[in-house]
């Protein structure tokens, strides 16, 4: 939005006056952030339920006058961009502002915050409180608000049905117990009431019925070995199998939240050794990441399609294990949960993923992904693969062994290194492409060698640490980086051509774009920044005269 969009939008606010969904604050340089998380909370919830498309909360006003007055709060833009950073990190599920607007009005500087709404079927929580709005005011979202967004989902959600019939004697009491533990370690704070709950008040805080009754994500998750036919013809069951000079295999039913951990226990997880280079000390670890199997294994009970009548299977290598689900991966694309932590926008299973989120056996929803991809690198493995080749079904191949040596000896030399380029490292020792932005950036850089279509990684890394530079060169820097450039020198010099820009950026950008795609590197850049609000244009299309907004 533009001054004169900002503008429009800060008038029908303030005509409309404060609501469930809009919220005026003073505001000064110091405003209490966990105030602000709260009112984010509040907000979303309110959005959802009222199906508004934003909710906004509005610094620079005065919430009785409704007059603009003006806000100093965190003047710098950096500082105010990387709020959004602290909302995400303390959400559940970790979402953030939409948009953070600046408004250089009349009558003083005014922040507006553009919050979407929940997500349907999860309403949001700040630190792990629930708030919601009574006209003006913050309070705790009760329980017929929690549940109403909730239900939003269950209609097609195959795991919140009731099984007629299925009582509290049908769950296994060892499961009970240890899914005690898993919410208290979820919940700390409430581990002293949690001792005082009955069973059926720890069910429903646990959200694992619905009204006081059995559900089939009860009956997964806690369901006693012979109440299984209770989800008959469904299958609850998971199977592991060894294959190899040795072979085997076992099948496991309910209770998954137990029978999962003794599936896991079947995998032989020997320690491997690692000899770095330029050193005579190896690295000893274990083959498999215990928690990356664990993440692997309940995200497939978390997401399987139950209503296929098929069960989960992890067959075991001896260099790898496999994990198999049924069900089309359900939002988005495994590579867009690889380089960062994102909130899914949909769950094929909503109910059963709540009641698993509740009982720790998922950290943050939809950030499973990223976290095994992350660990691989820091063990100098092979990086897990998503295979969505058979339709209706879901692979993920997690890695205990090495595939090429050269690659695990680079990622010790080169811990440096972004995630994106060990992505494309490691496609190459799998043999699969990569983009000829990324093969010039890596060739440059000395890090894989070979002509397409048979690229290799370099073998040479004893010199890795003297080629940073000439990769730094290479590779460029980070979209914020060039912006800080642009920023500065407008805060500087007040304006700037086009050409200008170009020239102040040509020699940062990297040396493996040509001239053609430094231009429309600046060109995206620039229009980046336009439709943040960080800068506008003065000028005609032709001939731009960028400002500072």
């Amino acid at each position: 939005m533009n001054d004169a969009d900002l503008k429009e939008l800060l008038d029908s606010l303030l005509a409309a006056g404060e609501s469930e969904v809009v919220e005026f604050k003073r505001a000064g340089g110091n405003y209490d952030t966990d105030k602000i998380g709260e009112y984010f909370s509040a907000l979303a919830n309110e959005a959802n339920l009222r199906s508004v498309d934003a909710a906004w909360l509005v610094f620079g006003v005065d919430d009785r006058t409704r007059k603009v007055v003006g806000t100093d709060y965190r003047e710098d833009p950096a500082r105010l961009d990387s709020l959004k950073l602290q909302i995400n990190q303390n959400t559940d599920p970790r979402v953030s502002f939409r948009q953070i607007h600046v408004l250089s009005h009349v009558a003083g500087r005014v922040v507006l915050f553009e919050i979407p709404p929940a997500p349907r079927g999860f309403p949001i929580a700040w630190k792990g409180d629930y708030r919601a709005r009574a006209g003006e005011s913050l309070t705790p979202l009760g329980l017929a608000k929690q549940d109403e967004i909730r239900n939003q989902t269950m209609a097609t959600d195959w795991t919140a049905e009731i099984i007629s019939g299925a009582t509290r004697d049908h769950l296994d009491p060892a499961a009970l117990a240890r899914a005690r533990q898993g919410f208290a370690e979820r919940n700390p704070r409430l581990a002293d009431q949690i001792i005082s709950w009955d069973d059926a008040t720890f069910l429903a805080k646990a959200r694992l019925t619905l009204d006081g009754h059995i559900t089939r994500a009860t009956l997964l998750l806690l369901g006693r070995h012979d109440a299984a036919h209770l989800l008959s013809p469904h299958m609850a069951e998971m199977t592991w199998k060894l294959t190899g000079e040795e072979s085997a295999y076992e099948h496991f039913a309910t209770p998954f939240l137990l029978t999962g951990t003794l599936l896991l226990q079947r995998i032989r997880n020997l320690q491997i050794r690692f000899n770095p280079p330029n050193e005579l000390i190896y690295r000893e670890i274990e083959k498999y990441n215990e928690s990356g199997l664990h993440e692997a294994l309940y995200n497939c009970i978390a997401h399987q399609d139950y209503r296929q009548y098929s069960r989960v299977i992890v067959t075991e290598y001896v260099d790898r294990v496999e994990f198999i689900s049924v069900g089309e991966f359900y939002d988005q694309s495994p590579e867009a949960y690889m380089l960062r932590e994102r909130v899914p926008r949909r769950y094929r299973n909503p109910f059963l993923v709540a009641a698993m989120t509740e009982l720790n056996l998922i950290d943050h929803m939809g950030n499973g992904i990223h976290r095994i991809v992350d660990q691989q690198r820091k063990r100098f493995l092979p990086l897990p693969d998503y295979e969505l080749g058979v339709p209706g079904e879901v692979k993920l191949t997690v890695y205990g062994a090495a595939i090429d040596e050269a690659y695990s000896k680079l990622l010790m030399a080169r811990e440096d290194l972004p995630l994106e380029d060990v992505l494309a490292l490691d496609r190459v020792q799998k043999h699969l492409p990569i983009s000829a932005e990324a093969t010039a950036r890596l060739r440059k850089a000395k890090l894989i060698e070979g002509r397409k279509p048979h690229l290799r990684v370099a073998a040479a890394v004893a010199d890795a640490a003297g080629t940073r530079a000439e990769y730094i060169r290479t590779r460029g820097q980070d979209d914020t980086f060039y912006i800080k450039q642009v920023r500065d020198y407008l805060e500087k010099f007040g304006a700037a051509s086009r050409a200008e820009i170009d020239g102040l950026l040509a020699s940062q950008l990297s040396a493996a774009l040509d001239d053609g795609q430094k231009r429309n590197k600046v060109g995206n850049l620039l229009g980046k920044m336009r439709d943040a609000g960080t800068i506008r244009n003065e000028g005609t299309r032709a001939r731009p005269r960028w400002v500072l907004s």
